[in-house]
């Protein structure tokens, strides 16, 4: 019995298949091509600027403190006021994801490539702005800042669920995973140019402007010209958005949204067929029979019939993994001095403190994060995004504990080993939730509201980072031991949380998006999955039976 149930739903597969249309199938089959590699580096880029533009801030949010909040009656380098670091470093997650909800509405409404320009100019004009940011006081320089560090998030959202999807809906189903985790990846390359600008203009800047510790000299160990040296590396980050803009614009829509959404099978046929240097032929009376199958809305009882404990469990993983990620790049600056990569603040001189803490960044970021990100790209079509993302969560969480339990121990007795178990945890979040969480939304969802649904679980991941930003963020400014114990086992215990929810989400590789979402005329996810556990344990009663 379980055989037969078995080969009845590989005939529905078949069937469904056979009802597909010609471009959607040149695109699922199509062999690795020079486009790809193009759609790659094109969405990419988008993602390397999001990434420096976000994490840029951590190499000079301690200069800036001694810029505008030196205090000579305190006796210790000035110091951004615990609610205003958090402010000038988590301004941007609050435009990002209002961002990406907007944007990610858009992407569904008008089309993918429509709004896709949008987000770079938007990014290259807010982080000129934010390198410009003047005032008559220290407050309104920091709140000019904050100003455009909002639009610039705003921009940066946008980016995630249209990048995404488009790479999504032109990869072909054999290497989707790794095509968007590629995408994906340029995250990781951003983060180390952000530690890798900032170390080498700061080290240019200590050559120009060489000057005394805090401890020698308390006003002259702030070098004046280091005020334009945050400025110029805010304003980088507006380089390659600028670079990457025309080749966005010469992109054709996706095939999948001109077809199945627009309804216009002859346009998606000449485009897809001009990308893919094929003849691919004007299928509009399935292109009916695919409208027809999929007029449902979000907000409906068909959408959560077939994909809402799919859109609960993106949403949850991707919350509870920003929760952990964020508070680890954003804190990594107190953290540095207790792992031994940088000095006290009083031994150090303005400059020399960015330029150490650059580098650190840029170490950890070389050795413990880049490398998860590209393992992810080599092995998720062999082990699977599910599978990546359960061992993700599990290592993040198990290497947490060891650093909270331990901290004091590490810190004052075994600082290599702190610094390994540090890595780890960054390269197991990128081998792991941070890649698949940013995939799995791509592909689960139908094209009518993909970039919908990957918007709304990138914004809850966004959420999760205001709290890594604003509230994990208080425990670790003061280097106090016991607060930073507490939120390092907090942040394991909020891991083992995403390990059980990735349970909500399914295997989605080796197969094409609308077999996945239902859009082909079979069931989706939900009905393939619950035939699939019916005729395992019908299989399993005939043995019993036998």
């Amino acid at each position: 019995m379980g055989r037969t149930i078995s080969s009845e739903i590989k005939q529905a597969k078949a069937m469904a298949s056979g009802n597909n249309l010609a471009v959607l199938e040149a695109l699922d089959t199509a062999q690795t091509q020079w486009y790809h590699v193009k759609a790659i580096v094109i969405a990419g880029m988008g993602f390397f600027t999001d990434a420096y533009d976000l994490f840029c801030i951590t190499t000079v949010s301690k200069l800036l403190g001694r810029l505008y909040y030196y205090d000579p009656h305190a006796n210790k380098p000035g110091k951004l006021p615990h609610g205003i670091n958090n402010l000038v470093t988590g301004v941007a997650l609050f435009g990002t994801l209002s961002g990406q909800l907007v944007f990610g509405w858009l992407g569904d409404k008008l089309g993918r490539k429509k709004v896709y320009g949008i987000t770079l100019i938007l990014m290259a004009f807010c982080a000129i702005c934010s390198g410009l940011s003047f005032g008559a006081t220290s407050g309104s320089v920091i709140g000019t800042l904050c100003f455009f560090r909002f639009w610039l998030g705003f921009g940066i959202g946008g980016d995630y669920p249209l990048s995404a999807t488009i790479m999504s809906e032109y990869a072909n189903k054999k290497t989707r995973g790794a095509f968007i985790a590629a995408v994906f990846a340029m995250q990781g390359v951003g983060i180390i140019f952000a530690g890798l600008v900032s170390m080498i203009l700061s080290a240019i800047f200590l050559k120009l402007y060489p000057a005394p510790t805090f401890k020698q000299d308390q006003i002259f160990s702030t070098q004046p010209e280091a005020d334009y040296l945050w400025r110029i590396v805010l304003m980088f980050g507006a380089l390659p958005a600028l670079l990457t803009y025309y080749w966005r614009m010469k992109m054709p829509e996706t095939g999948r949204y001109t077809a199945i959404i627009q309804g216009n099978a002859k346009q998606a046929a000449a485009d897809m067929g001009r990308v893919l240097e094929i003849k691919l032929e004007d299928e509009s009376d399935k292109v009916s029979q695919f409208k027809a199958a999929n007029q449902y809305e979000l907000l409906s009882h068909e959408f959560f019939r077939r994909h809402g404990y799919h859109l609960i469990g993106t949403m949850t993983t991707w919350f509870l993994l920003d929760i952990a990620f964020y508070s680890q790049n954003l804190t990594q600056k107190d953290i540095f001095p207790a792992m031994g990569l940088t000095n006290k603040a009083p031994d150090v001189n303005a400059i020399r403190e960015m330029f150490e803490t650059s580098r650190a960044m840029f170490v950890v970021a070389l050795l413990g994060t880049f490398p998860g990100y590209w393992f992810t790209v080599l092995f998720i079509e062999k082990i699977g995004r599910f599978i990546i993302q359960l061992v993700g969560f599990l290592m993040m969480s198990i290497f947490m504990l060891i650093l909270g339990v331990k901290y004091g121990y590490l810190r004052d007795h075994n600082k290599f080993l702190f610094v390994v178990l540090y890595g780890l945890t960054f390269f197991f979040a990128n081998f792991g939730p941070n890649s698949t969480t940013f995939v799995l939304p791509a592909e689960l969802f139908p094209t009518r509201v993909r970039s919908t649904c990957h918007a709304l679980s990138a914004a809850s991941g966004k959420a999760g980072a205001m709290i890594g930003a604003f509230v994990v963020q208080t425990y670790t400014l003061d280097e106090d031991v016991k607060k930073i114990k507490t939120a390092i086992i907090a942040l394991s215990f909020t891991n083992l949380l995403g390990f059980c929810f990735t349970f909500l989400v399914p295997e989605t590789k080796g197969r094409s998006l609308e077999e996945i979402s239902g859009e082909d005329g079979g069931g989706g996810q939900n009905e393939t999955q619950m035939a699939a556990t019916r005729s395992f344990a019908l299989q399993g009663n005939d043995r019993f039976e036998g």
